[in-house]
């Protein structure tokens, strides 16, 4: 019998933890459970929404996402919450029913258009990755099925996942209104195959100090006061708004002495005509008036 270990993982949404275990879980199929009639089967969701603070059940992969409700705080219960874990899956007690269950994950798919007219955002109805990935050639794409699918097309120059959807960056060669509506299809296929959009192992593009598909860089990997306070803010202030458009915003390293914030643009945001006067107009002078004299300057690093 497997023996399953569990380490519970943070995310970009503090209400999420991820509880990742050292096995697979399903099939190749992601799995999100709002309530206990929902998770009908799912014998451990069902388990879990016995917990008076558990809000959605996520099952994919190797790990099972956990969103609380607000009656408590992660740091309370997670430990309590890991042991529960990992005695269900030790028992041997079943995950999720795949066999019962008859009928496909049914996706819609929707483009959606961005600030940069090179970028066009492809939104589903249900979530699809458990974080950001970013993918700039089909090389880096080894642990995406869909991305590599993608990057068959001659005119895709970047592939950018988020939660709920993808955003494309196409080269001039081709126009959106010829291959929008073939793109949809193959992405809403795709899910609605029950295929893996990301493997189990690929490493999310969104960690601070954490150069996208890379190693990480010599940034600390305990922020100081001050950088800790930037990555609050973005977090807090820009990310939904940058994520909004089909984009990303990393925080990569602070210079005390030049008082230069560096960051890094992905999806949409990144190489977007009107990028520039966002980070300049937009978070430059948000980070200037919430720290004052602490900020001169932001900085993209990637363009």
């Amino acid at each position: 019998m497997k023996e399953y270990t569990i380490t519970v993982e943070r995310t970009n949404n503090p209400k999420i933890l991820k509880f990742e275990t050292n096995h697979l879980l399903t099939k190749g199929k992601n799995y999100e459970f709002k309530n206990i009639d929902d998770a009908k089967n799912s014998p451990l969701a069902q388990q879990l929404f016995y917990l008076p603070f558990i809000k959605t059940v996520y099952i994919s992969g190797n790990f099972i996402g956990l969103e609380r409700y607000d009656i408590v705080e992660w740091d309370d219960v997670k430990g309590e919450v890991a042991q529960q874990l990992v005695e269900y899956l030790n028992a041997g007690e079943p995950i999720v029913n795949e066999d019962e269950d008859g009928q496909k994950e049914v996706y819609t798919v929707y483009a959606e258009v961005t600030p940069n007219p090179s970028v066009m955002k492809f939104v589903a109805n249900k979530r699809i990755v458990p974080g950001i990935f970013e993918f700039k050639n089909i090389d880096e794409a080894k642990d995406s099925g869909l991305a590599k699918k993608l990057f068959q097309f001659p005119f895709i120059k970047e592939v950018f996942f988020d939660l709920n959807y993808v955003s494309i960056t196409k080269y001039d060669v081709a126009e959106w209104e010829d291959i929008t509506m073939e793109l949809r299809e193959l992405i809403r296929n795709y899910l609605t195959d029950g295929n893996e959009v990301v493997s189990v192992g690929a490493e999310a593009a969104s960690k601070p100090g954490v150069s996208p598909n890379k190693e990480k860089s010599n940034a600390p990997t305990d922020l100081d006061d001050t950088s800790q306070e930037i990555v609050d803010i973005l977090e807090e202030y820009v990310k939904p708004a940058v994520a909004s458009d089909g984009g990303n915003i990393l925080f990569q390293s602070y210079e005390e002495d030049s008082k230069t914030v560096n960051v890094i643009l992905q999806g949409a945001c990144s190489g977007c005509p009107s990028s520039t006067f966002t980070l300049k107009n937009g978070i430059e002078t948000m980070l200037k008036n919430m720290m004052g004299d602490k900020i001169n300057e932001v900085v993209a690093i990637n363009g």
